[in-house]
């Protein structure tokens, strides 16, 4: 899991060297369409027949909420410190108690309401450091809003779908749906460019891998907390490679995002033992 956040960071890296010379509309194009064409061939392995799926408006759906995502957050690592951008990401967990509540009808009680609570209040003692809210802040937090959509998708995509499918259909459309605002402002990538965008995919396919072999192998109470030494290590990256200072503010925002999202976490992986079919306090 540590491997795997570092590996994440330097994704953060790639981006943020890229978003000097491209725009965001075109990184997140390019990703997706690198992410389709590395799975095209294990989607296309059962064949066409294995393609075949009934909930075709719900892939179309991910897919726009995902590229969303993708484009919000990678916007916000090109325009805000590295850390930053990180460590508002984490307020993902905030907003899936709330569209869990919405649209998958679970149950949430009043410590979770708290730490809800709370992980905002740290939003706002971040992104109001400065005295008013940066708009790169709040794209961060709409990417974050989105991939907690996403979560519900999956959720929901799962029932019926196998991961090939939901990965393959996410590539097709969501590379689709970027490419019209990525011909507006196009630039023919370099070679730099190139290079940095199959590192991003090796990073990026490292850092998953990482992640799934982590979760298999040890208890998701002891393992998802280290995850969040992407903080640290994007910390650490931004200072060494683009000067980056975190303020005390930053920090101090932080650590309550981090708290609360762990609370969540925990909690809710030791409620999943208990009652699967609830998500309890």
């Amino acid at each position: 899991m540590l491997l795997g956040g570092f590996f994440f960071s330097c994704m953060g890296v790639g981006i943020k060297f890229l978003g000097e010379g491209m725009d965001s509309f075109q990184i997140a194009f390019l990703r997706a369409l690198f992410g389709f064409i590395v799975i095209l061939p294990f989607a296309l392995r059962r064949g066409l027949s294995g393609l075949k799926t009934q909930v075709l408006r719900l892939h179309i759906a991910r897919a726009v909420v995902g590229i969303l995502g993708m484009l919000s957050i990678f916007y916000a690592i090109t325009h805000l410190p590295l850390a930053d951008a990180v460590a508002l990401t984490f307020t993902r967990p905030l907003f899936l108690i709330l569209l869990a509540v919405l649209f998958l009808g679970e149950m949430i009680r009043w410590r979770r309401w708290t730490a809800t609570v709370v992980g905002f209040i740290g939003v706002l003692v971040m992104v109001q450091s400065q005295g008013e809210f940066e708009f790169a802040s709040l794209v961060a937090l709409f990417g974050a809003l989105m991939v907690a959509m996403v979560s519900v998708f999956l959720k929901k995509l799962s029932a019926t779908e196998a991961p090939t499918t939901m990965m393959f259909y996410f590539g097709l459309f969501a590379s689709i749906i970027s490419a019209f605002p990525a011909m507006l402002v196009w630039v023919p990538p370099s070679f730099a460019d190139l290079a940095i965008l199959v590192l991003l995919a090796c990073f990026g396919s490292g850092a998953n891998f990482c992640a799934i072999r982590a979760f298999s192998v040890g208890e998701a109470t002891a393992v998802a907390p280290f995850d969040y030494t992407r903080l640290i290590f994007s910390g650490f990256l931004g200072f060494f490679i683009f000067a980056e200072v975190p303020t005390l503010a930053m920090l101090i925002g932080a650590c309550i995002i981090v708290a609360s999202s762990l609370y969540i976490v925990r909690r809710e992986a030791g409620l999943g033992k208990k009652k699967p079919a609830v998500l309890e306090s």
